[in-house]
């Protein structure tokens, strides 16, 4: 593998001063590719861990109680998932095999923060954990159907909820605004209110996801652009790939930097796949979807099989609200969007048992690095980098200070830290079998420990940490 040796002049003099050379740190990390996306560093290093934090990350040899030997190995951040789900006792072990440390329940999310923290708690998670105030979760507490919207007494009390949601620490609020079309502009604004009060992002599926009139892309981000125009609140766009962006790439992208341009805090994530899952009792699923997405019966896959439906397999599997894949995305639109500076990487997914589940729950850090790093090199190493650690941890950073030490390899960061063979990296998930895990990950780090080495996972570590907002009571 060829390493490149870019800024390493300065890495004794930028990186490890403040340290004895006598000194011994908890774990040692020697002679691996080092990655910091936060100052564009990529060289050899060696990277000194104590008691969880980043301590030293220097090209003199340094002394640890413990060593890993990452030659020919690349040393990143931890991965970030800003759009998962959550952290369920078995999602989380194939995310750890993804090489992700900090999963985050940003789309869905809960209404009640403090009982969902506690839970996850005892739970013993081994990668860090967090959510958002799931707007639709509030709402459902009422007798609203996914098409009817909430009268002023309603909007008021969900108001109240979501206040005390982000006292309890949800970071961010979230709103599925395709899968419940009663929810209008006049319910989303005092939520937005109190996220621009609060200083947390707000995360949208957006309205729309394609391009028939009415209800197109361009309507569904032109609603979003309008809220942070209007409130000054921050936007995330969820999966633009699938929702707001499908056949539209290069507009809606341009839309959303136009937008940024004048100053908005608009920013996108996708995943890189082509093609989208969901539950056939959605309204995505609503009449018409043949002609919105240009598919039919025989382009959906039921997750966890090789089963391709047919109009009656597809009404049975509707009744039963089983999720399907759909062969949907142009892969035109994935690699524009991976390309663009503000778009991330989040998995829109997390495996749960029975494994009707979308691939992406398993792959979707191992398959960027395979597919549109190592394969097509749609983006460089750095850049992907960036997508998985730096920017999710920018994109959150105003909500927690915590998120200030996630994302870069550096003196002070939390040592959540990935170890992979860039050369033999890959995604073994499937529509068939979402649950295979991602290889040519050798080392998982999490606050210092290790929970993942070339033998596998260790399920007795269990490091995880809750991450909240700073207006947590």
């Amino acid at each position: 593998m060829k390493i490149h040796f870019t800024f390493l002049f300065f890495i004794s003099t930028q990186f490890a001063f403040g340290f004895q050379a006598a000194e011994v740190f908890d774990l040692v990390i020697r002679n691996g590719r080092v990655i910091n996306p936060e100052t564009k560093f990529d060289g050899t290093a060696n990277v000194g861990v104590r008691n969880g934090v980043i301590a030293a990350v220097s090209g003199d040899s340094l002394k640890g109680k413990h060593v890993i030997d990452a030659t020919g190995f690349v040393v990143a951040p931890g991965f970030i998932d800003i759009l998962s789900y959550n952290p369920n006792s078995l999602g989380v072990w194939n995310k750890i095999q993804d090489g992700v440390t900090t999963n985050l329940a940003m789309h869905g999310g809960t209404a009640t923060p403090k009982t969902w923290y506690a839970a996850f708690e005892r739970q013993r998670p081994p990668l860090n954990y967090g959510a958002s105030f799931f707007y639709t979760q509030a709402r459902n507490q009422f007798p609203l159907g996914r098409y009817q919207s909430a009268d002023t007494l309603q909007i008021r009390k969900i108001a109240a909820i979501a206040e005390r949601a982000l006292k309890e620490g949800a970071l961010g609020v979230s709103f599925s605004l395709e899968y419940v079309p009663g929810i209008l502009r006049e319910e989303t604004l005092p939520i937005l209110h109190l996220a621009k009060k609060y200083s947390v992002p707000a995360f949208f599926h957006a309205r729309y996801s394609d391009t028939l009139a009415p209800g197109t892309n361009v309507e569904a981000l032109e609603e979003l652009i309008g809220y942070a125009r209007v409130i000054g609140v921050s936007v995330h766009i969820g999966h633009i790939t699938s929702t707001g962006g499908t056949f539209t790439m290069g507009q809606s992208l341009a839309m959303i930097e136009g937008a940024r341009s004048e100053g908005l805090d608009i920013t996108a994530c996708a995943y890189p796949y082509d093609f989208w899952g969901t539950y056939l009792n959605s309204t995505r699923f609503d009449k018409g979807w043949q002609k919105r997405f240009g598919i039919t019966h025989s382009d959906l896959q039921l997750g966890g099989s090789r089963e391709r439906l047919t109009d009656s397999t597809f009404r049975r599997y509707q009744k039963l609200g089983k999720l399907v894949v759909a062969y949907a995305i142009p892969e035109q639109d994935v690699v524009e969007a991976l390309r663009s500076p503000f778009v991330m990487i989040g998995s829109d997914a997390i495996l749960t048992r029975g494994y009707n589940n979308h691939p992406r729950a398993s792959g979707t850090f191992a398959r960027t690095l395979r597919l549109y790093v190592r394969e097509k090199k749609v983006v460089s190493l750095m850049d992907a980098v960036s997508k998985m650690t730096l920017l999710p941890a920018q994109r959150l950073e105003q909500a927690s200070a915590a998120f200030r030490r996630k994302g870069r390899v550096s003196r002070g960061a939390d040592a959540d830290i990935v170890i992979f063979d860039l050369e033999r990296i890959t995604d073994k998930a499937t529509v068939e079998h979402p649950e295979m895990s991602s290889v040519g990950i050798e080392y998982v780090i999490v606050g210092g420990r290790i929970v993942k080495d070339p033998a596998g996972v260790k399920k007795n570590i269990r490091p995880g940490r809750p991450i909240k907002n700073n207006f947590a009571e």
